[in-house]
């Protein structure tokens, strides 16, 4: 079999067993042949990489799983990959770990979540079910790993049907420790075809009992909420999550779907709802984040981790056998008000000393390759432009532009080289403070993450140029100053 074939159902959804071991070894041939592969972030081997999940610390390293279909860059049987690391930077593939096997998984191991419990660490995911007119029923199961990474599936479903009023959108479990209880919340859609956020309650992760909606606006959230994921910092409670279908009257986004949170002052587990809720905000004012899960850490720090990547949208890998990626890790905190997203600190152990200085109104260089950060300051009033991943003359490139004096920037990835996803635009703006400016920006290959305002806002971008798009152009009004790092591979 070779690999240029039409996907059908029965194709996406046969087992992995069941594939030749000669497509296998095309596959990642094909892989193997990419221009735009990546060196510090979380790719997958071959297929698609999808939501991340699971993510937690057990056994005395960091834990991280994704949604995984390694047979191609479709949407099939869907399982979990797992990655440890012990610094948050260097991730080792410990290889699929939960796979569809059972009655109530049998079309696919979908979303979930992962929490440590005593000397083992407990699965929460979704199984996808079809019958012979491919009606879905989801089942909210759970699983335990034992640290040596054994695995062993629960016989029943945590909870086995969406409660009355609901569909069988019914899906991504994410269970918390919160007060001595334990809490599951679920993406579901109501039969008016409204996107909510179902609770349930359980005081042993095996009898479950439903709360009801979680109560966090008076809004429509569209017609299906995906990858709820609900935090708590100094106190206050930050719910990610991602709407779809969600009118532009109730936030502004571009993306064929945003990803979105709320801060609440406080999460009412009697009342089942978040106290003196925020306004409804862009997680990412770029083009292609998704599916952020995110949980507290023991060492008292809130981290996340997004799919860079987008639901329905084809990109440019996948004619070479492989789609998406992994963010870097972020910390999350939350000052004044404001959610302020960071590299974690471990992301300095990629730096590759010494660093190069800038401190003019124009800089150009070519960084060989794209795989550096950049700290990038700038005064008040200042506008100008930043090229990434341009040719030498600064004619393409992802170009940042930004204006201090009436608090914009605008990022154009019209000219980066293969160009997609078009129908949902090719430029993101968005208003920033007029504060001075600062950037921190990761480059790595086809990914650019950008940090701005010490992570007041983020934006991020996949973006696929060709091999002689290695320059760096820096154009300002007035001297600015900056640092950059060329960074090492993961692993190295």
């Amino acid at each position: 079999m070779n690999n240029n074939f039409k996907w059908t159902r029965q194709l996406r959804y046969q087992a992995y067993q069941a594939w030749p071991q000669e497509y296998q070894t095309l596959l990642k041939e094909q892989v193997a042949h990419s221009p735009w592969r990546l060196d510090y972030h979380i790719q997958p081997p071959s297929g698609l990489l999808n939501d991340p999940n699971g993510f937690s610390f057990f056994n005395g390293k960091w834990h991280l799983f994704y949604q995984a279909y390694p047979m191609g860059t479709v949407h099939g049987l869907k399982s979990w990959y797992h990655l440890t690391s012990k610094n948050l930077v260097d991730w080792q593939e410990e290889g699929l770990k939960l796979l569809p096997s059972t009655s109530y998984d049998s079309h696919g191991v979908y979303s979930g979540s992962a929490l440590p419990v005593n000397d083992k660490l407990f699965l929460a995911y979704t199984g996808n079910v079809r019958d012979e007119n491919w009606t879905r029923t989801s089942y909210q199961l759970g699983a335990w790993m034992q640290p040596n990474g054994e695995l062993s599936k629960l016989t029943t479903p945590l909870i086995s049907k969406p409660p009355y009023g609901y569909t069988q959108e019914f899906r991504d479990p994410q269970v918390i420790f919160y007060k001595d209880e334990y809490f599951l919340l679920l993406g579901a859609q109501n039969q008016n075809k409204q996107g909510e956020i179902l609770v349930y309650r359980s005081p042993d992760l095996d009898t479950w009992s439903y709360a009801g909606p979680l109560q966090f606006t008076q809004q429509s959230m569209g017609f299906m909420i995906e990858c709820p994921n609900l935090v708590f910092i100094d106190g206050k409670a930050l719910l990610l999550f991602c709407p779809q279908g969600l009118e532009q009257s109730n936030l502004e986004y571009q993306n064929i779907y945003p990803n979105a949170y709320i801060i609440g002052e406080a999460y009412n587990i009697e009342t089942n709802q978040l106290t003196q809720p925020s306004t409804l905000r862009n997680l990412d004012e770029g083009f292609d984040l998704y599916a952020t899960q995110a949980f507290n850490a023991p060492d008292g720090r809130a981290l996340a981790v997004s799919w860079i990547g987008l639901p329905e949208i084809s990109y440019p890998t996948d004619p070479f056998g492989w789609a998406h990626c992994l963010s870097i890790v972020k910390e999350l905190t939350i000052e004044n008000g404001t959610l302020h997203q960071r590299p974690v600190k471990e992301m300095s152990q990629l730096r590759i000393d010494p660093p190069c200085s800038l401190n003019q109104s124009v800089s150009q260089i070519n960084t060989e390759q794209n795989r550096y950060e950049i700290n990038l300051e700038f005064k008040e009033n200042q506008s100008g432009k930043i090229h990434l991943c341009s040719d030498p003359m600064g004619n393409n490139g992802l170009i940042l532009s930004f204006d201090r004096r009436h608090g914009k920037m605008k990022i154009d990835r019209s000219l980066s080289g293969e160009v997609f996803a078009e129908d949902y635009g090719v430029t993101r703006e968005f208003t920033i403070s007029q504060e001075p400016l600062s950037l921190q920006i990761f480059v790595d290959i086809s990914v650019v993450e950008i940090f701005i305002n010490d992570g007041k806002q983020t934006a991020t971008a996949r973006i696929f140029p060709s091999s002689e798009q290695t320059t760096l152009l820096i154009e300002c009004d007035h001297a600015f100053s900056g640092t950059l790092w060329k960074l090492r591979k993961m692993n190295e």
